[in-house]
């Protein structure tokens, strides 16, 4: 008899729905059924294989190609340093591609003809940045003392 106590109090119990579960499987229905009028998903994220979440990832930013004073920069610098023998046209072809080479080789940089920014800031074409070690530049005065 106790059994059958035990029994239906367990029946009372799960017959008497939890109000949080039935708003959740309410809300869970609501989206099944905008997704199936849609055909949009609501979450930022794509089913991958197999049905698994997984996040979209972003491609990371691309480099444009230098412009053609860039490169005519370039050969001047290579030729200044004695590596380009051509005239600089600003078109890079296979005697530049080997003065670059030969600079890399020289400066201790792998020997690639790309133009990485190591091999910009050797030719002293990199970033335009003051050194913690570079003296601080005069201010401008205007007035007359």
């Amino acid at each position: 008899m106790g059994l059958a106590l035990c029994a239906g109090a367990w029946l009372a119990n799960s017959a008497t729905p939890d109000p949080a579960t039935t708003t959740n499987k309410k809300k869970t229905a609501k989206k099944r059924t905008a997704v199936a009028k849609t055909g949009a998903k609501s979450t930022s994220k794509s089913r991958g294989v197999a049905g698994k979440k997984t996040a979209k990832r972003a491609s990371p930013p691309r480099q444009l190609a230098p412009t053609k004073d860039r490169y005519q920069q370039i050969q001047q610098a290579l030729a200044g340093k004695g590596y380009y023998a051509g005239e600089p046209n600003g078109v890079w072809g296979p005697d530049s591609m080997d003065a670059l080479k030969r600079f890399q080789a020289d400066q201790a940089l792998p020997p690639d003809g790309k133009l990485t920014s190591l091999s910009l800031i050797a030719l002293g074409l990199g970033p335009k940045r003051l050194s913690a070690q570079s003296p601080p530049q005069p201010a401008h005065n205007d007035q007359q003392q």
